[in-house]
């Protein structure tokens, strides 16, 4: 009996040690794929086209990345927890809307207040889905399929059919979403500023490693003590918070602002998530995934602009990323399985 309570735990240790070698290569390696594709993607349209790593062009490309990688980070958070937050698109036009009708009236208020503004409109909406996500134990694809509809329909009503313009807000913020701090624009620096915060919480602190293991399974995580509902409004709040900032950025960048702003961005933002690496089964990806992710897909449409190929192809390749991406999780979590299947018969 002493000898098998000795051997014991180093039969056991090799498994999950094995599964978290696997899943981090693969991600390590879808990662590293992202970037590859990306170098080529650009190698070639520079070659057709000589202006397309001009700098105004390569700053559209980042500034136009900043707000879908904002909103990423939000979907990989829910995304994380086997989840699926299909109203940031939404959340973004409304939280838009929202803070251009507050800067219209307050023209003197500090760009750090509408900040503040927006990321308190977005967590609003991000309670309501975390709230009846929980609560009204409905699955989140259709919960917040839900609340997509009802939030935009809340941004056509308090629009009432109008728009705001750019000569209708405070010139400091429209000038926030064009200028720079050494040379890097500020919509990019708050984007990395929310990657890197995302991924050091993820990564190293116990809030983060409870929303993997809800991912990996919400039952065991549960039996473990893990507050599983509170993780989920959680998370839905961090999405939430995340569409509302994404919602100023895009004001200050584009200036017009009416209800439609932000409309079919969805798609693009679990598009990035999952081309990324966060798996829509839960339990595995980071946040990095999802930024790269979100900047492969604003390269992907820049360069078929540039090229001057039909946006449905545009469309096109972007579904066929998320099915390759679908279908290259499947298959390591299949060799996992069997990788572990081997491993027990052998103990």
């Amino acid at each position: 009996m002493n000898a098998t309570k000795v051997m014991s735990p180093k039969m056991s240790g090799p498994a999950p040690a094995a599964r978290r070698f696997s899943l981090g290569g693969l991600f390590r390696a879808r990662e590293a794929g992202i970037v590859l594709a990306l170098v080529a993607l650009v190698a070639f349209t520079a070659t057709q086209n000589a202006r397309f790593l001009s700098a105004q062009s390569i700053r559209d490309i980042l500034l136009g990345t900043a707000i879908l990688a904002v909103l990423a980070v939000g979907q990989a958070t829910v995304m994380i927890t086997r989840n699926i937050d299909l109203s940031v698109g939404s959340v973004l036009g409304l939280s838009a809307f929202a803070v251009g009708s507050l800067l219209q009236d307050n023209q003197g208020m500090p760009v750090i207040v509408a900040l503040v503004a927006g990321l308190a409109v977005g967590a609003a909406c991000g309670l309501v889905n975390g709230v009846l996500v929980r609560f009204g134990q409905v699955p989140a694809l259709v919960v917040t399929l839900g609340t997509l509809y009802a939030f935009r329909g809340a941004a056509y009503f308090w629009a009432g059919g109008e728009q705001i313009n750019a000569d209708e807000l405070p010139g400091h913020f429209l000038r926030f979403g064009n200028s720079s701090i050494l040379g890097i624009p500020w919509l990019v620096l708050i984007a990395v500023i929310v990657l890197v915060v995302a991924g050091v919480v993820l990564r190293n602190y116990r809030a983060g490693r409870e929303l993997y293991a809800m991912g990996s399974s919400p039952q065991a995580a549960e039996l473990a003590g893990i507050k599983v509902g509170r993780n989920t409004i959680a998370a839905f709040l961090v999405s939430g918070a995340l569409a509302g900032v994404a919602g100023v950025l895009f004001a200050a960048r584009f200036g017009t602002i009416d209800a439609a702003a932000g409309n079919g961005y969805e798609l693009n933002v679990v598009a990035a998530a999952v081309v990324g690496g966060v798996a829509v089964f839960g339990g595995s990806g980071t946040v990095w995934g999802a930024g790269l992710g979100a900047l492969l897909l604003t390269v992907i449409g820049s360069s078929l602009a540039v090229l001057d190929i039909n946006q449905f192809w545009q469309q096109a390749i972007v579904g066929a990323l998320i099915l390759l991406a679908i279908g290259a999780d499947r298959l390591v979590a299949v060799r996992v399985a069997k990788s572990l299947k081997k491993r027990d018969s052998h103990v």
